[in-house]
């Protein structure tokens, strides 16, 4: 294991650069393809395991609940003790997971699976673009991240593809087999070519908030598992017992987090009231990005009759409208400010959701489906990047990897209140995915109530988001505003802790 040269002064263009930037970008694709492929795997999931809606449902939930739960956690670990040997280590934890999960003998054990590949993932994820702010040298971080997006945008576009062609080809178990030789590939590049960094001083020996970790991650899993067993159980104490728990837990860990001196999630940070309100517009729009994901493939495959390949590849229009035009949007945010980005994105998002509602047994591709995903990625187009970009200016530079940290875990556990409870809120029964009918009922009420927590989120941004936040204090370093993109499947921006700091330190998450 070499280490050639000294942290923060490696080149991209030098071949050592570019293996840092191999290994980054093959940690965060495991994670990408991942998150795109999972989905369109469900229904032949669901089919083979002989499972439920709700079984569906844990295969998403399990790997968010530990995922949001733990990632600023990882992005700690990773500062103290050594960037490098997390995320390693998150990438192993990452490809045994995803082993276990092929070669899951029933939804227990997929599930179980599942969650231990959060785990991994919140150890990687972090790490990825961290290696980047801390390997490279000060000038060549913003080219290194925008590769870095760039290139993950790659991953994130081929993912439902290769998903609908594993599936329909060598089954379902191979969506998760695939992170395995990717891992292979990764774990060496990064042992060899990736010195190793840490923080270093006084930061060097805070505590690590494990009971907030624990307590958090409770909480939502007492939620979770109510909203998803609800349409089942109705009002008994298999729902009421782990609602009461979940909430109570959620109370205590605001409460162990206001005390702590070193809180994993700093109630401080939420007294500014731009990133507040800028959090609260993400919260929004990824809980309603999460239902429309997750539902769009099974109604593809359940109602229109596609098949998961088909499935994958229809939705790919979303994700290349990101890749083309992210950077565009992101200088439009910067000129004209972030508040009619953030206000027209989520409406015309929800348009497109409203336009899905036509996608019925019998659609056409070309006259029913595209047009109502061109909309849905113009209004993806027209709000991420600038939303990304205004919660790291919301905050000082050395504070803006605990802002996108938090700002991403915010964005995941929406995501995963989303999976939990729209189909509790729209009538999905237990079986509905078995029935095209029943299933395509349930989606036109689906719809609308992510379209209205998209409207919910442009009112929010049209009341509360200033429109020169994205604008500099004289003689303020701009924070790196790369090239973003959405990853379909991946409730979260895709900026981690790790962000850059006056010091041009990478912030512990």
């Amino acid at each position: 294991m070499s280490e050639p040269s000294a942290p923060g002064a490696v080149r991209l263009a030098s071949a050592q650069g570019r293996w840092v930037l191999l290994t980054a970008v093959l940690g965060s694709g495991m994670a990408l393809l991942d998150g795109t492929v999972v989905n369109v795997a469900l229904p032949r999931i669901g089919e083979d395991l002989n499972a439920d809606l709700a079984v569906l449902q844990w295969t998403v939930t399990a790997y968010l609940l530990t995922l949001s739960s733990l990632i600023l956690l990882g992005g700690a670990l990773g500062d103290r003790f050594g960037r490098r040997r997390v995320f390693v280590i998150g990438v192993v934890w990452f490809a045994a997971a995803s082993l276990l999960c092929g070669l899951a003998p029933h939804a227990g054990v997929l599930i179980a699976a599942r969650a231990l590949q959060g785990v991994g993932g919140a150890l990687l994820t972090p790490g990825s673009l961290a290696l980047i702010q801390a390997v490279l040298h000060p000038d060549d971080r913003a080219r290194g991240v925008g590769a870095w997006s760039g290139l993950g945008g790659v991953a994130a576009a081929v993912g439902p593809f290769i998903g609908g062609w594993l599936v329909d080809g060598a089954g379902w178990r191979w969506v998760f087999f695939l992170n395995v030789p990717l891992a292979a590939v990764c774990v060496p590049v990064a042992l060899r070519h990736v010195p190793e960094t840490r923080e270093r001083g006084a930061r060097a020996h805070r505590g690590f908030d494990v009971r907030g970790a624990v307590l958090g991650a409770l909480a939502l899993a007492g939620v979770t598992y109510a909203l998803i067993a609800a349409p089942d159980g109705g009002t008994g104490p298999g729902v009421l017992v782990p609602a009461v728990a979940g909430v109570l837990l959620g109370v205590l860990f605001v409460q162990v987090e206001r005390r702590r001196t070193d809180p994993m999630l700093p109630p401080a940070i939420f007294r500014i009231r731009q990133f507040s309100a800028i959090n609260a517009v993400t919260v929004c729009v990824y809980a309603a990005f999460s239902g429309f994901f997750f539902l769009s493939v099974l109604q593809l495959q359940v109602v229109v009759g596609y098949s998961a390949l088909q499935a994958g590849t229809a939705l790919l229009p979303t994700t290349v409208l990101m890749l083309l035009l992210s950077a565009r949007s992101g200088e439009l945010g910067q000129r004209i400010g972030p508040r009619i980005p953030l206000t027209v994105g989520p409406l015309l998002c929800a348009a497109g959701l409203l336009l899905m509602m036509r996608v019925g047994q019998g659609a056409s591709y070309f006259a029913d489906v595209l047009p109502a995903l061109v909309v849905m990625g113009a209004g993806m187009v027209t709000l991420v990047a600038p939303l990304t970009a205004t919660v790291l200016a919301s905050v000082d530079v050395d504070r803006a990897g605990l802002a996108s940290g938090i700002n991403n875990a915010a964005a995941r556990a929406a995501g995963l209140m989303a999976v939990a409870a729209l189909p509790l809120l729209a009538g999905f029964g237990p079986e509905a995915y078995r029935s095209a009918d029943a299933f395509g009922a349930a989606f036109l009420r689906a719809m609308p109530l992510c379209a209205g927590v998209l409207v919910a989120g442009a009112l929010i941004a049209w009341l509360t988001v200033r429109t020169d936040a994205l604008r500099p204090e004289p003689g303020a370093e701009e924070p790196c505003h790369a090239k973003t993109t959405f990853h379909c499947g991946v409730t979260a921006p895709p900026l981690d802790p790790g962000e850059t700091r006056k010091d041009n330190a990478p912030h512990e998450g």
